[in-house]
């Protein structure tokens, strides 16, 4: 996956941390949490605020 795997970060997050409430993830535990991720494959530089916002409004969207 890569950064711009929007809705396939969302998913892999909501089954590998099914516990945490992703509206209360700061973004810092947030790109570490995608980063961690078995699947994930993208340079962590290529991050940012956009995308951390993006990904956490589908995680929250997934769950819904």
């Amino acid at each position: 996956m890569k950064w711009s795997d929007i809705n396939d970060l969302a998913f892999a997050l909501s089954e590998a941390h099914s516990d945490t409430d992703p509206a209360k993830i700061n973004f810092l535990d947030l790109m570490n949490s995608i980063l961690a991720l078995p699947d994930f494959d993208d340079d962590p530089n290529h991050c940012n605020e956009k995308i951390l916002e993006a990904v956490q409004q589908a995680w929250i969207d997934e769950i819904s």
